[in-house]
């Protein structure tokens, strides 16, 4: 039986670390921690968390993969990853991803940017 991309998201958020804005905020600030925005280009004219890295969704497994020339330096397996998109489904369907990929330290902000935004965190 196929799923539908709500259960889809429903499934890999149920098997993942969810965190908070004070969370990311906390982890982007003690510098432990890339923050991943997944939005497309189109989308960061909404404010963009500062000192996060974009990687759009759809390059994100070439971006992360050390091997491939696409990579981008600051993904690393090794490193503590927390991923944001618009609202969440992106970034937990991406932490499941890179969590297949070998990044055994990641997370997603839950309710993304605009989680982020209502809670009055900062951006530019």
């Amino acid at each position: 039986m196929s799923k539908s991309a709500g259960e889809l998201v429903a499934a890999a958020k149920a098997d993942l670390e969810a965190l908070g804005p004070d969370d990311v905020e906390r982890e982007l600030s003690s510098g432990d921690a890339v923050v991943v925005d997944l939005r497309e280009a189109d989308e960061l004219g909404n404010g963009r968390i500062p000192g996060a890295v974009h990687v759009p969704r759809g390059m994100l497994e070439f971006r992360a993969d050390p091997t491939s020339t696409y990579h981008q330096a600051p993904l690393d397996p090794s490193k503590r990853v927390i991923l944001h998109c618009a609202s969440g489904g992106r970034s937990a369907l991406a932490a499941q991803t890179l969590r297949s990929m070998g990044y055994g330290n990641v997370a997603h902000l839950d309710g993304g940017i605009t989680a982020w935004k209502d809670a009055g965190k900062p951006v530019e």
